[in-house]
């Protein structure tokens, strides 16, 4: 899609006004809502918070247009029905009147889901740990069984080389660091690719953090925004809910392989790929930070965004985990 026609998209996407959402849901569902039109933190999409005139609780999600094509949009729906259909806990998108769960208004789709409350938990108990294990073993299993078309393989060939490649093409990094990033990004392609060999690539959440788990008193953790579902290594789903370096979480590491291979097998030889897939992450984000500003023309995410220092910041980072990686991996704790 031409960027110019992508902003002009973008442009009716943030101008989305309450009446319009309302009636889109009303018309979408064959039910009357009450004015609550609650907006939601949501840096990528549109997020809203809805109730039916019997006080029961939605959510509706308009996805940012260009991010998903409608295959992967459908994708995820699909991956989370599945998941539901086996009574494991997530959010799964409601029914629609005219059949499926992807509506669409103008040029945007959009998808309304039951509203779960629930609170994050910053650091987990060990039961809690072998609880998350397992949540992320049923998930996985259910994940094995298909594929996904419109979802990409987290991959450095694949993922990580496009990212580059759009970053290189964005403009956004300055003229005389353009190089030094390219050689870096680069090496750290070259010399992680290797690893992969071989890695199982299954239906993963792909963005599981402390952030995308909220617990609920008497019930058992949910697993929630699969944006990011991606074709990739199940580790994937393990290392950014440590709560510190591999070394130093080892204990932590043993409880969730535990509760995992209470339904699931995991290959222990795949933590290796940890720091690799933090490397694939540095990038990853600064991606998704120029695909804001490219699209919008500005983003609210990171200040210092586009600035010099923060492509010098983000070249050494890079430098420093490249020297990680070939030091064997020696963890340096999470990063978004």
């Amino acid at each position: 899609m031409d960027i110019l026609d992508l902003r002009k998209e973008c442009l009716a996407f943030n101008k989305l006004a309450p009446e319009n959402i309302l009636q889109q849901v009303e018309s979408a569902l064959g039910i009357a809502c009450t004015n609550l039109c609650r907006p939601y933190n949501s840096y990528i999409n549109r997020v809203y918070e809805l109730e039916d005139r019997d006080g029961n609780g939605m959510v509706v999600k308009f996805y940012r247009p260009g991010r998903w094509s409608p295959q992967a949009l459908q994708d995820e729906h699909d991956f989370l029905l599945e998941l539901a259909a086996e009574e494991i806990p997530v959010i799964a998108p409601l029914p629609l009147l005219k059949g499926g769960t992807l509506g669409q208004y103008e040029n945007m789709y959009f998808a309304v889901y039951p509203r779960k409350g629930g609170r994050c938990v910053d650091e987990f108990n060990d039961d809690q740990w072998l609880a998350i294990g397992r949540l992320l073993g049923r998930t996985h299993m259910v994940g094995a069984k298909k594929t996904a078309s419109g979802r990409t393989r987290m991959h450095p060939a694949v993922t990580t080389t496009a990212q580059v490649d759009f970053i290189r093409k964005s403009g956004l990094v300055p003229a005389d660091l353009i190089g030094a990033y390219n050689e870096i990004t680069g090496k750290i392609i070259t010399e992680i690719e290797p690893l992969f060999a071989g890695s199982e690539s299954i239906r993963i959440h792909g963005d599981c953090h402390t952030g995308n788990l909220i617990y609920r008193p008497g019930e058992s953790f949910f697993l929630i925004d699969f944006d990011d579902m991606v074709l990739g290594p199940p580790v994937q789903d393990f290392w950014m809910l440590l709560p510190g370096t591999l070394e130093d979480a080892f204990v932590e590491v043993d409880l969730l392989i535990e509760g995992y291979e209470t339904f699931r097998s995991f290959d222990r030889a795949s933590l290796r790929l940890i720091e690799p897939l933090r490397a694939m992450r540095f990038i990853h984000y600064s991606a998704w930070c120029a695909h804001q500003v490219v699209e919008d023309g500005s983003t609210s995410v990171v200040p210092d965004f586009g600035s010099r220092f923060y492509w010098q910041s983000e070249i050494d980072d890079l430098v420093d985990q490249l020297a990680r990686i070939k030091e064997g991996g020696r963890p340096v704790g999470n990063t978004f």
